[in-house]
């Protein structure tokens, strides 16, 4: 294979990481780089949130899920310009995993409690708008397409290609659609609340300024973050997979649980907070993953494939197992109280048993291989599908 044209790379990749082993770190350094990504992740969220009310909501809704993971990114591009080939889906797959198994429970469990508190009686599901049709079948499109990556074991410039095709056909399609009442200003958090209600000028210069300034966080903690957590998991005797799977998703997605369970909180709303968390999960499945050999090849001089080791393809498989449950569970455009519970379970079950994961891994397939022949016998609604062709024939193809 050809050397990749030293201009192909970024120049600001030469800066932000050198193609060396990561600087080690002290374990303390996470002291003050945890707090600082949580930072320019809550920063990027307010400027999101308070940029959200000029564009389609789900549009914006995407949009608002990508910038709430540039942390995420951050450490993926950490990682993959080190060529740390080995913890590559570490990140990725527990944010994955952490958004779907611990989030969307979660966002039923504050919608019920406070739709009890309300007098209105036990909620038990969550029902999503006819536009939301969009947001469930883009989430199967790359569902359909990682299994090719999972059983060939690699992640090429070639997949990364298809996922952001799929993720720009995502994009084209929601900003055809018209723009929605998003929460009003008062359901807002107080910093965004301000922004929205500031004059153009000061609301443009505040927007900006956060995004700015957290962006520039990142750039000076992603690497040191990382470095941290892997000096904390030799000083723990963990493995460092772990470390990075858990403790750094836990750090850059708690914004966006925050945010998401702040919507939650007004049950009519909860529908739009899962839909962020679905959003979030598109993007990462899609450009995430999609930047990963981009980075990598950029980093070696040549495209090279990512190759996986057992270890990595079976995460892998676990966490497209639960996104394929996941999925067939909002394909009758709802998500019912039991159905976040079985999320819930099942996402707690490899932390309690490790050696159960292989088996949650078969119930995840075997399920949802029975809800499949449930819908081809009739048996099982799926309306996504109906509602997503409506939408497709009224907006995007204005024939309707």
């Amino acid at each position: 294979m050809g050397m990749l044209p030293q201009a192909a790379v970024p120049v600001f990749l030469y800066f932000l990481f050198a193609a060396a082993p990561l600087e080690h770190r002290s374990a303390t350094t996470v002291l003050w780089t945890a707090p600082a990504i949580l930072l320019a992740a809550l920063m990027i969220a307010w400027a999101a949130e308070s940029a959200q009310y000029f564009v389609a909501q789900g549009f914006a809704l995407a949009m608002l899920a990508w910038l709430q993971t540039l942390p995420e990114f951050a450490v993926e591009a950490v990682l993959a310009w080190h060529q740390q080939t080995h913890l590559l889906l570490a990140n990725l797959t527990g944010a994955l995993r952490l958004l779907t198994g611990f989030g969307w429970p979660a966002i039923y469990v504050t919608a019920a409690l406070c739709h009890r508190r309300s007098g209105a009686g036990p909620l038990r599901r969550i029902t999503l708008h006819d536009h939301h049709s969009v947001e469930v079948v883009a989430l199967m499109v790359p569902l359909l397409y990682i299994p090719v990556i999972a059983i060939k074991g690699t992640l090429t410039i070639y997949d990364g290609i298809v996922l952001i095709a799929i993720y720009a056909a995502y994009l084209i399609i929601l900003s055809k659609l018209p723009s929605e009442d998003h929460e009003t200003v008062e359901d807002l958090e107080i910093i965004p609340r301000t922004i929205v209600k500031a004059r153009r000028s000061r609301r443009i210069l505040a927007i900006t300024s956060l995004f700015v300034a957290g962006g520039a966080l990142i750039y000076f903690s992603a690497e040191p973050f990382l470095a941290s957590l892997l000096a904390l998991a030799t000083l723990a005797g963990m493995p460092d997979f772990i470390f990075v799977q858990w403790i750094a998703p836990l750090v850059s997605e708690f914004p966006e649980m925050l945010s998401t369970l702040y919507w939650a909180r007004h049950p009519e709303r909860a529908a739009i907070a899962l839909m962020n968390m679905v959003s979030s999960n598109i993007n990462q499945w899609t450009l995430l993953a999609a930047m990963l050999p981009i980075v990598y090849s950029m980093s070696v001089g040549a495209p090279t494939p990512i190759v996986f080791d057992a270890a990595q393809t079976k995460e892998l498989w676990l966490t497209l197992g639960q996104a394929v449950i996941a999925l067939i569970f909002l394909l009758n455009m709802e998500l019912v109280w039991w159905e976040a519970a079985t999320l819930a379970v099942l996402f707690a079950v490899p932390f309690l048993n490790a050696a159960a994961a292989q088996a949650v891994t078969w119930i995840y397939f075997g399920w949802a291989a029975i809800e499949v022949a449930r819908m081809l016998l009739g048996q099982r609604s799926a309306p996504a599908f109906p509602l997503f062709v409506r939408m497709w024939k009224l907006y995007i193809k204005g024939t309707a």
